[in-house]
């Protein structure tokens, strides 16, 4: 038996662990704040159901051989307490979470550890605890090596497409490409598609540029085709439309607003590049209203 644990089992998280929950060959425990009765993930294949072990305390839990952390990019320290509880000598941690910063977020942590950074892309919605629908099966993409191999091998029995990739820079900055367009939705709270003109293109464009341009100096490969890309996604994106960053405002929770466009400023200035529009939408977005905003 493969021992995996769950850290933040959200809309997300409790996919994730809905589909390990199908093999057999995994015994996998969540790690929650609330009690949980079971899982249930509606799929686009079909619903998921399980029953894994769930603790709410981490005096109670023990070393595992897989540790994977899916709470909020803000929210280390509640995971900091499972991982002094879960992490043994042989355990391998993996990062699935926004922005480019998996490694260096968790290495002071987790010293001398093997730590896993995932790109993942799979949408996800929570409607109650343990009820998670799936609206795409989605990918993970994780670095190649033999810790790489060994997270995809962990999605086997599963119909999400889990690869490791020679350039796992790029693909997280290309991520993060896209996600911090969404800044403007969350500013604004509106679907950029049905309200776009020429000044709302400005500021898109200004702020997956500017991404772009620190992402290379970081040694991201981002061709402008991305660039375009997103522009264009953002100009035909439908009413309705969001990202988690704009629900998480909407709902009055915490953003992942350094993660997304802080990163972006701070990395900015490291290289000496500007990132006006970034920054803009930093200071909007920390002033809009909600405490909770880091």
């Amino acid at each position: 038996m493969t021992k995996i644990a769950i850290i933040g089992p959200g809309a997300l998280g409790g996919t994730i662990a809905g589909w390990l929950c199908q093999n057999a060959a995994h015994e996998v425990i969540v790690c929650a704040r609330t009690p949980l009765v079971d899982l249930r993930v509606e799929t686009p294949v079909g619903t998921l159901t399980a029953a894994p072990q769930v603790l709410i305390d981490p005096a109670l839990a023990q070393p595992v051989d897989w540790v994977l952390v899916l709470t909020k990019t803000y929210d280390v320290a509640a995971a900091k307490v499972w991982l002094d509880a879960l992490v043994g000598p042989g355990t391998r941690v993996a990062v699935l979470q926004n922005g480019v910063e998996h490694v260096s977020r968790f290495a002071a942590l987790l010293p001398g550890q093997a730590i896993v950074p995932a790109v993942v892309d799979i949408p996800a919605s929570r409607s109650a605890p343990g009820r998670m629908i799936q609206q795409r099966l989605g990918s993970i993409v994780v670095p190649q090596g033999d810790d790489g191999a060994d997270f995809v091998g962990l999605f086997g029995e599963t119909k999400i497409d889990v690869s490791a990739v020679a350039d796992w820079n790029s693909r997280a900055w290309g991520k993060l490409c896209l996600n911090c367009a969404g800044a403007v939705t969350a500013l604004t709270q509106r679907s950029t598609g049905p309200v776009w003109n020429d000044d709302l293109e400005v500021l898109v464009r200004g702020l997956v540029s500017e991404c772009a341009a620190v992402a290379r100096a970081e040694g991201a490969v981002i061709p402008d085709s991305l660039i375009e890309g997103v522009i264009e996604g953002a100009r035909n994106a439908p009413e309705g439309a969001g990202n988690s960053m704009s629900v998480d405002r909407f709902a009055g929770r915490q953003m992942e607003l350094d993660a997304r466009n802080g990163v972006i400023v701070r990395l900015g200035k490291k290289h000496g590049i500007a990132t006006p529009i970034n920054a803009l939408f930093v200071t909007l977005l920390a002033a809009s209203g909600s405490p909770w905003v880091t």
